[in-house]
C-alpha cells in the first residue's frame, strides 16, 4: 500500500513479520509516519502472500533469461520507483526471516540487480538505490557485541548484498530487548531507530 502521492521517488518499507500488530509492523507504521509528507509504499511480505521459494520459473529466467515470474516482476516495478529502500524484520536465529531472505533470493536476480561479464565479473546495476536496515532484536545489546551478531548482520546485507548489487548503504539501526516486559525501554529504542532511518532517507545520501 502507499501512503502518500507524489512525483518524488517514494521511499519502499519491507517487513516480514506474521503478525501485524507485532513490534515489527509498529516500527514500519511509525517510521512512515515519520517520513511524511514524502511518499511511503509498504510491502508487507507476510499480508501480501509473497512466495520466498525460488522456484522453477525463477531457475529458467536465472539460466535463460527472458521474463521474470510475475510475483518478481512486480517487486522490480515497486522497486524501480523507489529511491530508498528499508528492511524492518525480527532477527531469527541471528539472521534474518527466511520470508525476507527468499524475497532477495528471488528479487535481487541477474539481469535486473547485476550483469555478468566476461571482462571483468558481475557488474552492479542499483546504484540509484540507497538501502537501510532496522532489525528487531530479542537479545540485549551487550550480548550483540559480545558475540559479533551485530557485525555478522551488517556483513550479511552490507557486503553480501548491497556492495554486490551496488545500492549505497544507508543507516543501519537495531532495536535490542523486544521481548523484554519494559515498554518505556523498548520505546525509546524504537523512536531512536525511526529517527536515524528517517534523518538518513531525508538526507538522501548514504551514511555508512
Amino acid at each position: 500500500m502507499t501512503h502518500a502521492t507524489s512525483h518524488e521517488a517514494p521511499t519502499l518499507l519491507v517487513t516480514a513479520h506474521p503478525d501485524p500488530a507485532s513490534l515489527t509492523h509498529h516500527v514500519a507504521e511509525r517510521l512512515a509516519s515519520a517520513l511524511a509528507p514524502g511518499p511511503v509504499e509498504v510491502a508487507d511480505l507476510h499480508g501480501e502472500g509473497f512466495d520466498p521459494r525460488f522456484g522453477h520459473a525463477d531457475r529458467v529466467a536465472y539460466r535463460e533469461g527472458g521474463d521474470h515470474p510475475p510475483d518478481v516482476a512486480r517487486e522490480h516495478r515497486r522497486l524501480d520507483r523507489a529511491s530508498h529502500l528499508v528492511l524492518v524484520f525480527p532477527v531469527y536465529w541471528w539472521s534474518m526471516p527466511a520470508l525476507l531472505k527468499g524475497w532477495i533470493d528471488r528479487v535481487f536476480v541477474s539481469g535486473w540487480a547485476f550483469a555478468y561479464t566476461d571482462a571483468s565479473g558481475p557488474r552492479p546495476m542499483l546504484q540509484r538505490l540507497t538501502t537501510h536496515l532496522v532489525a528487531v532484536a530479542g537479545a540485549d545489546s551487550g550480548t550483540y557485541e559480545r558475540h559479533g551478531y551485530e557485525r555478522a548482520l551488517r556483513t550479511q546485507f552490507t557486503h553480501g548484498l548491497l556492495d554486490y548489487v551496488g545500492s549505497r548503504r544507508g543507516a543501519a539501526a537495531f532495536i535490542h530487548d523486544a521481548e523484554q516486559p519494559s515498554s518505556e525501554a523498548t520505546e525509546a529504542s524504537v523512536t531512536r531507530a525511526v529517527r536515524a532511518v528517517a534523518e538518513a532517507v531525508r538526507a538522501g545520501a548514504p551514511v555508512a
